[in-house]
């Protein structure tokens, strides 16, 4: 059977980024995350990160389409 993973890294050179992005947009939301592993934080928090990262991310696409 066929590997369908969605986790497929297409830049793997932009995870460094992302994971400085995420502690920033953990810090502005109030939830401490510790370098390494965090599977100690509740399902809330990693949302609010995660909706966040996806929010800042939208609209800064939105901006660049409308520099345009």
């Amino acid at each position: 059977m066929a590997n369908n993973s969605s986790n497929k890294k297409l830049v793997p050179e932009a995870m460094d980024s992302l994971d400085r992005f995420k502690y920033e947009v953990a810090s502005e939301v109030g939830v401490n995350l510790k370098n390494g592993y965090n599977g100690d934080i509740s399902a809330r928090d990693a949302g609010r990160i995660g909706g966040n990262m996806v929010k800042k991310m939208i609209q800064q696409a939105e901006n660049q389409m409308i520099g345009k």
